[in-house]
């Protein structure tokens, strides 16, 4: 998930909006929100007051908190969010002769993510054409796509075989990225100088191959051995994650140059001159 600020509008009206990659939902600022349809200038104990209310509404369900840049500074605070469905409940808890428009306006947001998702290719092109506007290359954005659909295939894969989203998916990438490269996501991070942006958006095009090795394998191993529940699936976790690792030392036998790296992959100078050149780098991945 990206945390550089990211913003739709509504006659005029700037509101927040973030992509929850585990839902594949967009969700928005909800103090945006109600700052456009009452127009206060203080949303946020309007909001408040709301959620004093949250059992009567039954409104508890429908909100997640997701660390959003303000508006007003480049500071990241964690900003309580909904998704469209919770949005359109909240809607019908305030008066406001904005309201209809905002909900057709809200359908229509939506009803784009719900056609990439009836087809795929058009999610792929707008974040082709995303990545390339920040200045990766082809051959990079190719990796990158590639290694989503691997990432989504395992993921389906743990669901069906009775892995939890949330922590035991995180620990079993973990297990993944130790057998591959030596170190955790977090120590990779940490390399590379990360806080809270994507790790996959700042690997080298060798550490995305690498990383969609070691889940392939995964993946194939799991179905090999019928992997059922978390510890199986840690089991084949490492199993794949090693099968990368052999390759990646093989590779670095050979060339005598490590495959993990410290730097970002848009520290490149070739990705600082397509930056510079006038196209614009400040469109956040899909």
């Amino acid at each position: 998930m990206s945390e550089e600020l990211i913003t739709t509008s509504f006659e005029q009206s700037t509101i927040r909006r973030v992509w929850d990659e585990e839902t594949k939902q967009w969700y928005f600022a909800i103090v945006d929100i109600i700052k456009t349809l009452t127009e206060t200038p203080e949303p946020s104990k309007y909001w408040y007051k709301m959620r004093k209310r949250e059992k009567e509404l039954e409104l508890s369900p429908i909100w997640r908190k997701f660390s959003l840049k303000s508006l007003n500074n480049n500071r990241s605070y964690k900003t309580d969010c909904a998704n469209v469905e919770g949005v359109f409940r909240i809607i019908q808890s305030i008066p406001s002769p904005k309201a209809e428009p905002f909900k057709q306006w809200l359908a229509k947001v939506g009803y784009e993510r719900l056609q990439e998702i009836d087809n795929p290719a058009l999610a792929a092109e707008r974040a082709r054409a995303l990545y390339r506007a920040k200045g990766y290359s082809d051959d990079w954005i190719d990796s990158r796509l590639q290694s989503i659909d691997i990432r989504n295939e395992l993921t389906n894969e743990w669901a069906d075989r009775d892995v939890k989203e949330g922590l035991q998916y995180a620990i079993l990438t973990a297990e993944i990225s130790q057998a591959t490269f030596g170190v955790k996501p977090s120590e990779h991070k940490q390399l590379k100088g990360l806080k809270r942006q994507s790790l996959r958006d700042h690997m080298s095009r060798a550490e995305l191959v690498f990383t969609m090795l070691g889940e392939l394998s995964t993946t194939e191993i799991a179905r090999e051995d019928d992997a059922q529940g978390f510890k199986q699936n840690k089991t084949a976790a490492r199993k794949g994650g090693q099968i990368a690792g052999d390759a990646r030392r093989a590779l670095e036998s050979q060339t005598g140059k490590p495959v993990l790296s410290n730097s970002n992959y848009l520290d490149a100078p070739e990705a600082e001159l397509r930056v510079t050149s006038g196209e614009s780098a400040n469109e956040p991945p899909f």
